[in-house]
């Protein structure tokens, strides 16, 4: 009877520890590893900057595309750029240039 009573009350002191323990090991797991911990950051921190690079890219190629229509407006168009979408839409050349045949790009 006094082994059972002695065991019990070891028993309560070592619980309330135990049980502590566990949740923080629970909570630090979760702080690194969980749906929205430190691992998770990092890799979203690196998804952002990549995204961020193909922002910058595509902002500097809807730049260069402004540019060029703000050239063929009919206020203003520019020369060049006239002839050039000429000889590439109606595919001419003038009988004393070299045509040199690049393939095109995929879309």
């Amino acid at each position: 009877m006094i082994l059972k009573r002695e065991l019990r009350r070891r028993a309560h002191q070592i619980v309330g520890p135990l049980l502590g323990m566990a949740l923080t090991g629970y909570f630090a797991y979760n702080l690194v590893a969980g749906d929205r911990g430190l691992l998770a950051w990092m890799r979203l921190s690196r998804q952002l900057a990549a995204e961020q690079t193909t922002l910058a890219q595509e902002r500097a190629e809807r730049v260069a595309l402004d540019l060029k229509v703000a050239n063929l407006r009919p206020e203003h168009i520019d020369p060049d750029l006239l002839d050039e979408r000429a000889r590439a839409v109606l595919n001419l050349v003038a009988p004393d240039e070299i045509v040199v045949m690049r393939p095109r790009p995929a879309p």
